[in-house]
């Protein structure tokens, strides 16, 4: 037989794409339109009905930027239409293959109830099937003018990322607004020769399987009437038949398929664009359940959910009814799919707590598995937080994102710093935004990894970010797939089917240990340091003030536990822990609001803390102490002076001098406390760290060397920060002035001040307290750099062997070499408070306070001596999406702390960043708990959830070894339960018979304890 592949392959692109196509729908009339601008923000719907329309033509312009323009429709189904399916076709004049991202709208019935979105890939609107003939048809199409942020790829910026900035040009032209019969064989055709086309493609050249379908299809296409299509459309799906019902192999692979629509909290649009994208997509979603019954939708998330049901009431309702009927499956059971490594660990704990709850009540549904496709990466602590939340897997794909290294595993088990390990899947088939098109079940095949283990993938499919979501098409595809020879078997089934049946076939899968660390993303730790500083900051001062509410409703008469004020704003810091807010990779409109928001959080938590304070009576000045450690330091009163004071844990003491183990000299450019001796050079470095304890020398070089690189990516410029970025650089060594500016016995401080760049500016204060050997270094930029990243390196005569830093409830070791391609992969990593490094009998800690990107490496020097240095990124100056991305004012600290211990560290990070408060309070109540024994150290103290009124504790391990104590109560106990995260007790604790709880933790262990008092 003569090879005809390509003459058969391109006749049945150019039939499909230019005339079965076209004829999918049979007829159209035009809709008669009227077009109303609204002014500025959008309107509710009553406000748009009200309104007055003008006349509006096919083919205007419409939409400036982040506009909404709402549309009257009005038509009439011929009466010669009767018995067929009809339509309305809404095209917006759509740009691009991005179903997202662009021109979307939520089409009202004029009593305001939503039917439908229209989106790029899904631009109908059911009227009747079949229709009577001479239907009356009137929508308000409530349509957004988006702009598409990426449209230049990353080749330049554009001032359309804030609507400040964003100008009022019209961004599209409206191409049509018709009313269709929907000619449902043809529709088919389409989807038949689609499915078949894509699948034969795929098939090797030599698999007998391509060539049969090859020959079918150029035998059907012999019997498309290019005159009829319609007509004869039915003899050509007859014709195609027998190559559509051959079943697939015994040993297919099985793609469980779900419905999903990625729907970003805020990106490459602003929060409350995505309150109109839930209600868009969601009225989609409902509709598709209504004609599918086998269809099912996984959705996370539990704020969106709340936007609908607060602003769509008449959309949640269907959601409800969806729920009910159990084609709509709610996931992830977290109030955002928040970033993987930034938010710290009891605000991931307050993820899993807030969106679990909202599940439970809203549904009766308490989801199983952790729903995180698309964050940057993943915390070694997560496998312990969702079990403790009740959960029994964990999903993601981003890893597949890797630059260097592929990942070994698709289906694992993933084990955490405590050892917890949960059953974890990564989609082979590489997107969270399948179509089930013949390329992605071909990829989802080819790239499985457990292969003669496992046999089963799972694959979200539906446009994401406001592409509409799974589509009535991507169903087809799904039934055609079902049992198809060649292909994978496609079954479309709840999450929680594919993870019981996955964990069934392959109970002994491999384990992966630790991070989940994404070789791609990794500025995320960086880029918009206001908006993570405001995020560090909230989640302290929540603890903060949770403490003190504690505190005052346990020892003042009167004082109500503010509940709600507290849950609120712990949904306002969580919202903005979402994947694309945290990590800086949005917008500059999602930015000013978030840094905007996070002061409105600032200013309500320090009122509450202080209502709590004043509620324990006046008349007393007392310090009070957030941290979980006793601390012993400087403390500033009212007019600025220092004082040095003892406080305990969790508690206060009178504001009266304490005496210092040893004063403060100041002596030219040298501080000394006794404990260190810092010697700062004409340049402004540090010359010398000595250690007085321990009488070594701490640094290997110049220490706080400031270090100005050029930084511009291969493609995600907010995001990525990619390796050539060491290569090119300016080193920070012209001091505009090194002065002393404080000289007392118990503050020495010496400022430098720099110029440099663009008109740029940093003043540096270094300080030395009596009592403590930390090093603050305090930071003022006024940053006026583009494409540049700004670290501090403390180059440390150390021999060491991996770097320590902190994650959520623990820390976790890197290596210091690069042996490997996965450890040269991790040239830039992520941490919290502190980043430690030590040999046998000595280390050193790096502290900050809102700091979360840094790198390790090590250098031998001539000497044979090692040098390990560590380097803080402290700004970057991306310009994509946000050209303006952190120009301006930063201020903040970071330390260094000669001679500490990983439990130095721990107390220390938690002492720069929960500043000693001084307040009047006549009392002196004991602390609300406190922890006896190493490593265990509190991390939340606050009334229970349930308004009970007891006392909820959680704490860890915090030095990575067992742990033994007792936790001890400043109130009556009347006796103490274990639960989870949400509260719910899992067993008795054990009182002892001195009213303590006695606690026994492995390492890095999380314990909830519900308190209850007498």
């Amino acid at each position: 037989m003569h090879d005809e592949s390509r003459r058969i392959e391109e006749r049945v692109q150019r039939l499909h794409d230019q005339r079965i196509k076209s004829a999918v729908y049979a007829a159209t009339v035009p809709f008669e339109v009227e077009a109303w601008q609204a002014p500025g923000e959008p309107v509710p719907f009553e406000e748009a009905a009200a309104a007055s329309y003008a006349p509006f033509a096919m083919g205007t312009p419409w939409g400036p930027p982040w506009g909404t323009t709402w549309f009257r429709m009005r038509g009439q189904v011929p009466e010669a239409w009767a018995g067929r399916r009809v339509e309305a076709v809404i095209d917006l004049g759509f740009v691009g293959d991005w179903p997202g991202n662009q021109a979307e709208a939520l089409v009202h019935l004029t009593d305001g109830t939503p039917l439908k979105a229209v989106n790029p890939l899904n631009q109908y609107v059911a009227i009747a099937d079949p229709a009577t003939g001479g239907e009356t048809v009137e929508y308000l199409v409530e349509a957004a003018s988006n702009p598409d942020i990426l449209a230049d790829n990353f080749s330049k910026t554009t001032p359309l990322g804030d609507i400040l900035t964003a100008g009022d040009k019209p961004l599209y032209t409206f191409r049509s607004a018709d009313i269709a019969i929907l000619d449902e064989e043809v529709w088919h055709l389409d989807l038949d020769v689609q499915v078949l086309r894509e699948l034969m493609l795929e098939l090797g050249e030599h698999d007998p399987r391509r060539h049969e379908i090859a020959h079918a299809l150029d035998r059907a296409m012999d019997l498309l009437d290019l005159d009829d299509v319609s007509g004869s459309a039915p003899a050509v799906r007859e014709a195609l038949k027998p190559v559509l019902s051959k079943p697939a192999h015994a040993s297919a692979h099985t793609v469980s398929g779900v419905g999903h629509a990625h729907i970003d909290s805020a990106w490459l649009w602003p929060i409350r664009e995505t309150k109109r994208k839930t209600s868009r997509t969601f009225s989609n979603v409902t509709s598709l359940a209504d004609e599918y019954d086998d269809f099912i939708f996984a959705c996370s998330q539990a704020q969106q959910y709340e936007w609908v049901r607060d602003n769509y009431p008449k959309v949640w309702a269907r959601i409800q009814e969806s729920v009910k009927k159990g084609q709509w499956a709610p996931v992830g059971g977290m109030w955002v799919e928040a970033d993987g490594n930034l938010p710290g660990g009891e605000a991931v704990a307050r993820q899993f707590i807030h969106g679990k709850r909202f599940f439970i009540e809203h549904f009766g549904i308490e989801t199983k598995g952790v729903w995180l496709p698309d964050s940057f990466g993943y915390n070694a602590a997560y496998p312990q937080l969702a079990k403790l939340a009740g959960n029994e897997w964990f999903l993601t794909q981003k890893i597949s994102w890797n630059q260097t290294n592929k990942f070994p595993h698709h289906t694992f088990w993933w084990e955490g710093i405590d050892g917890t390990r949960i059953f974890t899947h990564f989609p082979p088939v590489d997107t969270y935004n399948a179509r089930f098109s013949g390329e992605e079940m071909s990829r989802a095949v080819r790239n499985y990894q457990e292969k003669g283990g496992a046999s089963r993938s799972l694959a979200p499919f539906g446009w994401g970010d406001g592409g509409g979501g799974p589509t009535r098409e991507i169903m087809e595809r799904a039934r055609r797939l079902a049992d198809l020879e060649g292909s994978a078997k496609v079954v479309v089934e709840h999450p929680d089917e594919f993870f019981a049946k996955a964990r069934e076939e392959y109970p002994d899968a491999p384990v992966w240990v630790g991070e989940l660390y994404l070789e791609l993303h990794r500025a995320t730790y960086t880029s918009q340091a206001r908006t993570k500083q405001g995020n560090r900051r909230s989640e302290h001062l929540l603890r903060e003030a949770e403490l003190w509410a504690t505190t005052a409703a346990l020892h003042a008469p009167g004082y109500a536990y503010p509940h709600e004020k507290l849950d609120r704003l712990w949904k306002t810091v969580l919202l903005h822990q979402f994947h694309d807010i945290l990590p800086g990779s949005s917008i500059a409109w999602v930015h000013r609001e978030a840094e905007a928001e996070y002061a409105r959080v600032a200013g309500e938590l320090q009122a509450l803390t202080a209502e709590a304070v004043a509620a324990l009576g006046s008349g007393t000045t007392r310090v009070f102490n957030t941290s979980p450690y006793d601390r012993a330091e400087v403390v500033r009163t009212a007019d600025g002076a220092p004082v040095y004071v003892e406080v305990p844990a969790s508690g206060s003491a009178p504001l009266a001098d304490a005496e210092p183990p040893q004063p403060v000299t100041v002596s030219g450019r040298v501080l000394d406390n006794g404990l260190v001796r810092v010697e700062v050079a004409e340049d402004g470095t540090l010359s010398s760290v000595r250690d007085l304890r321990a009488d070594r020398e701490v640094l290997a070089d110049q220490g706080n060397l400031l270090r100005l690189h050029t930084d511009l990516p291969n493609y995600w410029d907010a995001w990525d920060i990619d390796k050539h970025y060491k290569n090119r650089y300016t080193d920070l060594l012209d001091a505009a002035s090194v002065t002393v500016v404080e000289q007392d016995p118990l503050v020495g401080a010496i400022r430098v001040e720099r110029d440099f760049g663009k008109g740029s500016k940093i003043t540096q204060t270094i300080t030395v307290r009596a009592g403590s050997p930390r090093i603050d270094i305090e930071t003022d930029i006024d940053w006026h750099e583009t494409e540049k990243i700004l670290k501090a390196a403390f180059p440390v005569d150390i021999r060491a062997p991996h770097s320590s830093a902190e994650i959520q409830f623990g820390h976790i070791q890197r290596p210091t070499h690069t042996n490997t391609s996965w450890e040269a992969a991790r040239f830039e990593v992520s941490g919290h408070r502190w980043v430690h490094i030590g040999e046998p009998g000595y280390g050193v800690a790096v502290i900050n306070d809102s700091t979360y990107g840094h790198d390790v490496s090590r250098t031998v020097r001539e000497d044979g001596g090692t040098t390990t240095t560590v380097r803080l990124s402290l700004v970057r100056a991306p310009r994509i999406p946000d050209p303006e991305a952190d120009q301006g004012r930063h201020r903040f600290t970071y330390a260094l702390l000669p001679g500490a211990t990983i439990e130095d560290a721990v107390a220390e990070g938690y002492a720069l960043n929960l500043p000693l408060r001084v307040a009047d309070a006549a009392g002196a109540p004991a602390p609300v708990v406190s922890a006896e024994g190493e490593g265990v150290t509190v991390e939340a103290v606050k009334l229970a959830d349930d308004a009970s009124g007891d006392v909820v504790v959680r704490l860890y391990e915090s030095r990575g070894g067992r742990a033994q104590g007792v936790l001890r109560t400043g109130f009556p106990l009347a006796g103490a339960q274990i639960t989870d995260l949400l509260e719910r007790p899992l067993e008795e604790a054990r009182v002892d018979g001195d009213g303590g709880v006695p606690v026994a933790l492995r390492p890095f262990q999380i314990l909830t304890l519900r308190l209850r008092r007498s």
